[in-house]
C-alpha cells in the first residue's frame, strides 16, 4: 500500500510555465484543458441545473398540497399543461421524472464529483494537472452538451419523458404508451448516453492520475481522505455506468427497432402488439445494477469532503484513517451486490430477496463505521463552526436519519408494506439527496478561496443558509415517512379519491410549505456564491490553516499549479493538535503541520 508514485513531470524552467502562451478568452474560459477551470465549470452547470430541479420540486409539491386549485405561476410555466392554471396528471409525472433526473445524475453526480474531483486531486496528490487535460476538456463538453439536451427536452410538443427517473418500461418502451413516451423519451435516452460517455471519461482520468502522478512521499495511506473517496466512487463509476448505457441502448432498439427486450404480451385498446418475449424485469435488473452503486457514488466524495472539513475544523486528526479507507472500500465492494433490494415486489424469488436483505444490512457495518468516526473526531474537538463545518455536521446527521430508514426499506418482508410510499421518498432523499447536497455546500463553503483565487464566501449569509436549510429539509422529510406509514403511494398527482388520506392533507401543505422556504433560501447562497465570486474579500493563503497540499499553491492561479518544484511530502494530512513529549505543539505556536514538514527528530508519523 506504501507504494510510493512519483509525479513524471519534467520541471525545467517552471517560472516560464506560468506565461506558457498567451490566453485568449475561449481557450482560458470555454475550451480550457486546466483542471481548475474545468471544476468550475462542472460546478455553475450543476448549480444551474440544481435550479431547475428545485424549481420542478416546488410546483409539483404545490399540486400535491393543493389539488387541482388554480395557480397562476401554473399557467405562466407549463403553459398547455396547465389549462387555467391547473396542473394536468401527465405534466405532474414529467416533473417529478425530469426532477429526479436533474438532481441524482446532473448536479448530485457530476456536479459534486465532476467538481471536486477535478479541483482537488492535481492539488492534493502533488500534480501539475490531470493525466489528461484534453480528456479532463471532453468529458465537460460532453456533461454540458447532455444537459442541454436534458433541458430542451422539456419543451418538445409531446412533453418531457414521464416514466419516472427510473423509466421503467413499457412507459418508456412504448413511444405511444403516454405523451411523454414520444420524442421527449428518446431525448432522455440520447442525453443520458452522452451523460454516461462523460462520466466514463472523467473517471478513468481520475483514477489514473491519483495512480501515477502523485508527488514524491505521496504514498497512497497519506492521502486525503477526499482523495480516497473520489478515487473509489471513479472506479463504482467504472464497473457500473456501462450497465446503464447497455439498458438505454436496448431500450432505444425496443422504442425504433422493433425488438423485444423488455416487451412482452402488451394490449393497447384491446389490440394486441407483436412484441413477444422479453421482461421489463430484466430491465430493472440492468437500471438497479447501475442505480445502487449510482447512490454511491453520489455520497461517497460528500464523505470524502466531510471527513477533510472536519478533522480541519475540529483541529484535530480524522479518526480512524485507516477504518475510514476500509469502509470506503467496503462500501464500495458492496454496492454492487445489493441492488435487488429496489425489486423486493417484482415477483422476486423470496430465498434471493433473503441473500439480497443480508446483503444490504451489511452495508450499513461500514457506514455506520464512518458515522461512529465523524462523531469520535468531533469529540473533545476545538471545534470552529464556520458554514462548511455546520453543513459537515448537518450531513453527518441526515445520514444516519435517512440511514436508520435504510434498514427498514433493506428487509424484504418490512419492505413490502412501505414499499412506493413517500417513506421510500423520505428515506432517499434524506440519506443521499439532503446529504450529498450538504456535503456539496461543505465543499464550497471549504474550496471556495481555492478555486476562485483567494476570495472567501461571506460567513454571516453562510450561516443563514445553513439554519433556515437545516430545519427547512427536515420539515419537508420528517414528516413524510409518516405519510409514506399511513399508506400514501409516491407519484401520484393527487389522493382525492382516496378519503382515507383526507385527514393528511395538512401535512402535505406543511411539507409544502417548508419546501418552499428552503428553495428560497437557496437564493441566499445564490446571491453570496456569485457576489463573492467578484466582490468577496481576499483571505489569507491558508485560511483554514490546513495541513493538504493544496493550501501551498498561490491564489491566483498558474498553468501548472506550483510555480517552482512540486513540494514533497513527509508525513500524512491530519498531523492537527500534535505535541512532542513535552506536551508541547511540534511547531511552536502552530496547531498544525502541513504535509511538506519533514518529521522532526525523534517524532513518530501518526495513523491511526
Amino acid at each position: 500500500m506504501s507504494v510510493t508514485a512519483h509525479a513524471h513531470v519534467d520541471d525545467h524552467a517552471h517560472d516560464d510555465h506560468a506565461h506558457h502562451h498567451k490566453q485568449t478568452f475561449v481557450t482560458k474560459y470555454i475550451f480550457s484543458q486546466d483542471h481548475k477551470m474545468i471544476s468550475r465549470q462542472f460546478l455553475i452547470t450543476g448549480l444551474i441545473m440544481g435550479v431547475v430541479g428545485i424549481a420542478m420540486s416546488i410546483l409539483f409539491r404545490m399540486q400535491l398540497a393543493w389539488p387541482g386549485e388554480s395557480f397562476g405561476v401554473f399557467e405562466a410555466l407549463l403553459g398547455k399543461w396547465a389549462p387555467e392554471g391547473v396542473m394536468d396528471a401527465d405534466v405532474y409525472l414529467a416533473l417529478v421524472t425530469i426532477h429526479g433526473t436533474l438532481m441524482v445524475f446532473f448536479v448530485l453526480t457530476q456536479g459534486l464529483s465532476g467538481t471536486f474531483s477535478n479541483l482537488l486531486i492535481p492539488l492534493q496528490i502533488g500534480a501539475r494537472d490531470m493525466a489528461s487535460g484534453f480528456l479532463n476538456m471532453v468529458s465537460y463538453w460532453l456533461f454540458f452538451i447532455s444537459s442541454v439536451i436534458m433541458v430542451c427536452s422539456l419543451f418538445v410538443e409531446a412533453g418531457p419523458a414521464a416514466a419516472g427517473w427510473t423509466i421503467y418500461p413499457p412507459l418508456s418502451a412504448l413511444p405511444m404508451a403516454q405523451p411523454g413516451s414520444g420524442m421527449g423519451m428518446t431525448l432522455w435516452l440520447v442525453s443520458m448516453a452522452i451523460f454516461i460517455a462523460s462520466s466514463l471519461l472523467g473517471s478513468l482520468n481520475y483514477i489514473v492520475t491519483v495512480l501515477n502522478l502523485r508527488t514524491k512521499g505521496m504514498s497512497m495511506t497519506r492521502l486525503p481522505l477526499t482523495i480516497w473517496a473520489f478515487f473509489v466512487t471513479a472506479i463504482i463509476g467504472v464497473v457500473s455506468f456501462p450497465v446503464l448505457l447497455s439498458a438505454a441502448l436496448l431500450l432505444i432498439m425496443d422504442r425504433s427497432f422493433g425488438t423485444s427486450f423488455f416487451l412482452s404480451d402488451i394490449f393497447i385498446q384491446g389490440e394486441v402488439l407483436h412484441y413477444q418475449g422479453g421482461s421489463p424485469v430484466l430491465y430493472e435488473h440492468l437500471f438497479w445494477f447501475l442505480g445502487h452503486p449510482e447512490v454511491y457514488i453520489v455520497i461517497l466524495p460528500a464523505m470524502g469532503i466531510v471527513s477533510e472539513v472536519m478533522a480541519v475544523n475540529a483541529r484535530k486528526p480524522i479518526f480512524g484513517y485507516r477504518a475510514m479507507i476500509a469502509s470506503i472500500l467496503a462500501i464500495a465492494f458492496l454496492s454492487t451486490i445489493v441492488w435487488g433490494h429496489h425489486m423486493f415486489v417484482s415477483g422476486m424469488n423470496p430465498f434471493l430477496g433473503s441473500v439480497f436483505t443480508f446483503t444490504t444490512l451489511l452495508i450499513a457495518i461500514p457506514s455506520a463505521v464512518k458515522a461512529f468516526n465523524w462523531i469520535t473526531t468531533l469529540w473533545k474537538g476545538n471545534l470552529q463552526m464556520n458554514p462548511a463545518m455546520l453543513f459537515s455536521i448537518g450531513m453527518v446527521s441526515t445520514f444516519i436519519t435517512g440511514g436508520l430508514t435504510g434498514i427498514i426499506l433493506g428487509d424484504s418482508t418490512l419492505d413490502i408494506n412501505v414499499h412506493d410510499t413517500y417513506f421510500v421518498i423520505a428515506h432517499f432523499h434524506l440519506v443521499m439527496g439532503i446529504s450529498a447536497l450538504y456535503g456539496m455546500f461543505a465543499g464550497i463553503y471549504h474550496w471556495f478561496p481555492k478555486m476562485f483565487e483567494g476570495k472567501m464566501m461571506n460567513k454571516n449569509l453562510g450561516y443563514v443558509h445553513f439554519w433556515v436549510t437545516a430545519i427547512g429539509s427536515y420539515g419537508v422529510f420528517f414528516p413524510m415517512h409518516f405519510v409514506g406509514m399511513a399508506g400514501v403511494p409516491r407519484r401520484y398527482y393527487e389522493n382525492t379519491a382516496f378519503p382515507m388520506f383526507d385527514e393528511l392533507t395538512d401535512i402535505q401543505v406543511l411539507m409544502t410549505v417548508f419546501a418552499i422556504i428552503t428553495a428560497l433560501v437557496q437564493l441566499v447562497f445564490a446571491f453570496n456564491f456569485v457576489r463573492s465570486i467578484f466582490y468577496g474579500k481576499v483571505g489569507p493563503k491558508n485560511p483554514w490553516k490546513a495541513n493538504s497540499l493544496e493550501w501551498t499553491t498561490p491564489q491566483e492561479h498558474i498553468h501548472g499549479n506550483w510555480p517552482g518544484a512540486i513540494p514533497e511530502v513527509h508525513r500524512w494530512a491530519y498531523d492537527y493538535s500534535k505535541v512532542d513529549e513535552n506536551g508541547e505543539y511540534v511547531i511552536a505556536g502552530q496547531d498544525f503541520i502541513p504535509q511538506t514538514v519533514p518529521l522532526q527528530e525523534g517524532e513518530e508519523e501518526l495513523q491511526h
